[in-house]
């Protein structure tokens, strides 16, 4: 089977189609022992050796993981403060894998990895408008204004924000507790919502990307995606696969 250069990279896990234009171009890619520089080069996995640095590389198994993120741990690789992060959660040889989007650090629960880079280009760009759910706590009362300010949208540092719907779980003079469905997901998006209607936010919560929930998966816990829930992820919302 023959494939581009760049997602050959990409399935090999060594970097996404983006970052692998960058490494072709810088010369740090060989084929069959040939520097190549051309975006587009099509190899095949089968019969051409390709090396970057000097290193043979592999197709890696395709891998899609679902992990329950606990507070205060980063969605990154490494920090430079040697604070805890999701790839501590799981098998050490899984370093290869990307995050699916992020949460922040004081956010908790559904985080999805993979190591496929077109799964994970796709399903985290927000043009591809897949659904995401949260559960939020905030420290007041919730009436049904703020909930309708929420869907109608609202501006902070120049963004348009707003939820595609909200529903009130709960709700006491003291503490509230809200469901909340977004489609494109802005960097810390909730938080600034209701920031900006002046709620100060005691947990965050994600339980659903898409298809896949949450469910009973244990806080630091994986379970690999099933193959439906991948191709549901992969499937336009509102269009036929």
């Amino acid at each position: 089977m023959t494939v581009r250069l760049q997602k050959y990279l990409s399935e090999a896990g060594v970097a996404s189609r983006r970052e692998g234009e960058k490494l072709i171009l810088a010369g740090r890619v060989t084929v069959g022992g040939q520097i190549v520089r051309l975006l587009g080069t099509k190899v095949d996995s089968a019969r051409d050796e390709v090396a970057l640095d000097g290193r043979p590389l592999k197709l890696l198994v395709k891998r899609f993981v679902a992990l329950h993120k606990p507070p205060k741990f980063l969605c990154t690789r490494r920090d430079t403060h040697d604070r805890r992060t999701v790839f501590d959660l799981l098998p050490k040889d899984w370093g290869h894998l990307y995050t699916v989007g992020r949460l922040d650090a004081d956010s908790e629960g559904l985080i999805l990895l993979t190591n496929d880079g077109d799964f994970c280009q796709k399903v985290a760009h927000p043009s591809h408008g897949l659904l995401k759910t949260y559960r939020v706590t905030v420290a007041k009362r919730l009436e049904p204004d703020v909930l309708d300010r929420l869907t109608a949208g609202l501006r902070d540092k120049g963004e348009f924000m707003k939820a595609r719907c909200v529903r009130l779980l709960t709700t006491t003079t003291t503490r509230s507790e809200a469901e909340l469905v977004l489609a494109e997901g802005k960097n810390r998006e909730v938080r600034r919502m209701f920031k900006a209607l002046g709620f100060r936010v005691l947990r965050l919560q994600r339980v659903a990307v898409g298809p896949v929930k949450l469910g009973e998966l244990p806080p630091g816990k994986w379970r690999p995606l099933g193959r439906a829930e991948v191709a549901s992820c992969l499937k336009t919302p509102g269009k036929s696969p």
